[in-house]
């Protein structure tokens, strides 16, 4: 059965000002940069100006009541309408507006200058692209060679059959091939620069960079441990491949250091230098001088923001010459809105900042020793909600502050977020960092032997003696985030 009722409910609900902030905080510094510049457009009433505005004299404008008393000719209808109307007066004189709220200058004059370089470079495919145009071939084998370049991946593999690359040419391009012609085509895209693209798998990918290098008796054994015994080889299970190749270990050792030469990604070497294009932009820098910590913020990319003197004129005039019509009333309308708006966005991004520079102040001060020396067996176990309670702040706040947000110092840049690690104990009872332990289990790991790699029961056993009780399974997982493998994938000859 149906029925209606009342019912009172007290909700928390975040008022608009409030929600920008919260996205304006999450976003770095370049996104923040692309943000304000669609604003800028979307609300004319915001200008980036490198002055400060007078807008003190909007304080004192005369109000309705008074021009409605020297206007004789207004009908009553008219002044119907004047009464349900919003008084601008109201808006505009209902407090006194300092500079800060319209204003924003986020540059110091003293502050350094700093560029960031970019790098531009030509993609993996236009690469290809450009050194298939060079060879030999007509329009119809062109054509091919340019669906396969499309079809490889980041690493320079082609993970697709010919059968499909023959599916897709006569789908896309209405041109009916076979597979042979497909074969022929990826044999001309294996014989371009880098060596091993084109490639199916990683086997075929080392294959290929050997064939080109100079055939010596190194190079042949590798050619024929590949095509032997690649299953022992990526297993590394020298001792079979001894066997079975009837070679010497140093001969095995000769080609194994010709396979380390290679490259298992050739496709890398070019995509590594597009990415270089996008730069890591620091939102904070701190500096050590002699020892004393100081922090900056990054302003560089924040452009100065100013309500338009423009739009606050037309406020003015409109006060001063009435709003007997209806287009004055929607034109008044809309410049409250977009000042309004712009207000709200200029305080969003002072704010910001604040929130900014006094978090990572905390963080700073809470890591003071890792920031003098640089070393990471310095770092203090340190949690969101240790920095929340020192700032009075939400842990989703501060979870925005170190999002995405990087920090410059004299050994490195860094994201901020990998600061913050668990907390653990060793066995004196005091609280660590599990970063330290990942330091300290890496370089266990680069000053083992290399023929007769640490497992990982003999690494808890390491750490045991230094004073740090942890688990196999935590080894395990320490070991797999620092992207080191298991112990026979680490063995060397």
């Amino acid at each position: 059965m149906l029925n209606q009722r009342l019912q009172q409910k007290l909700l928390q609900k975040l008022s608009p000002q409030q929600v920008l902030l919260m996205r304006l905080l999450q976003l770095p510094a370049i996104a923040l940069e692309q943000r304000i510049k669609e604003e800028m457009i979307e609300n004319p009433a915001l200008e980036e100006t490198a002055e400060e505005e007078d807008i003190s004299d909007i304080e004192d404008l005369p109000t309705d009541e008074e021009k409605a008393k020297d206007d004789d000719e207004q009908t009553e209808s008219e002044e119907q309408d004047k009464e349900n109307e919003f008084e601008l007066e109201d808006y505009l004189e209902d407090d006194e507006i300092p500079y800060y709220k319209t204003a924003d200058p986020n540059r110091n004059p003293d502050q350094e200058e700093r560029d960031i370089p970019f790098v531009s470079a030509v993609s993996f495919q236009d690469y290809l692209i450009s050194q298939l145009g060079l060879q030999l071939l007509d329009d119809r084998q062109y054509q091919i060679g340019l669906t396969i370049v499309g079809n490889l991946d980041d690493s320079g593999y082609l993970q697709r059959i010919p059968s499909a690359i023959v599916d897709d040419l006569a789908f896309s391009q209405n041109l009916v091939v076979s597979e042979e012609e497909v074969e022929q085509a990826l044999a001309v895209i294996q014989g371009l620069d880098p060596a091993g693209v084109g490639a199916r798998n990683l086997q075929e990918c080392l294959l290929l960079q050997l064939k080109r290098k100079p055939l010596t008796p190194p190079t042949q054994t590798a050619i024929d441990l590949l095509n032997q015994c690649f299953d022992d080889f990526s297993r590394k299970h020298y001792d079979k491949i001894i066997l079975k190749m009837k070679i010497t270990e140093q001969e095995l050792k000769l080609a194994l250091e010709e396979i380390r030469k290679l490259n298992p990604k050739p496709g890398n070497s070019m995509v590594e230098v597009t990415k270089q294009s996008i730069s890591i932009v620091p939102e904070f820098f701190i500096q050590n001088l002699d020892g004393t910590l100081e922090l900056s913020l990054n302003n560089q990319f924040i452009p100065e923001l100013t309500i338009s003197q423009d739009y606050l004129d037309m406020l003015k005039t409109y006060s001063e010459t009435g709003k007997s019509h209806q287009q004055n009333k929607e034109a008044a309308a809309f410049i409250r809105q977009k000042v309004e708006k712009g207000k709200w966005f200029i305080d969003a991004i002072r704010q910001r900042q604040i929130t900014l520079f006094t978090t990572m102040k905390a963080i700073m001060e809470y890591q003071k020793a890792y920031f003098l020396t640089g070393d990471e067996t310095r770092l203090r176990p340190m949690t969101l909600k240790n920095i929340a309670q020192i700032v009075r702040m939400d842990i989703s706040t501060i979870s925005r502050v170190a999002n995405s947000k990087y920090v410059q110092t004299s050994f490195g840049t860094f994201l901020l977020k990998t600061l913050f690690s668990e907390v653990m104990q060793n066995t004196s009872g005091e609280e660590i960092s599990t970063r330290e332990i990942k330091k300290i289990l890496s370089d266990c790991i680069e000053k083992e032997e290399k023929l007769k790699p640490f497992t990982d029961e003999e690494l808890v056993d390491i750490l045991k003696e230094k004073g740090y009780s942890i688990a196999r399974r935590t080894v395990a997982k320490y070991r797999e985030q620092l992207d080191i493998p298991v112990a026979r994938l680490r063995k060397q000859l």
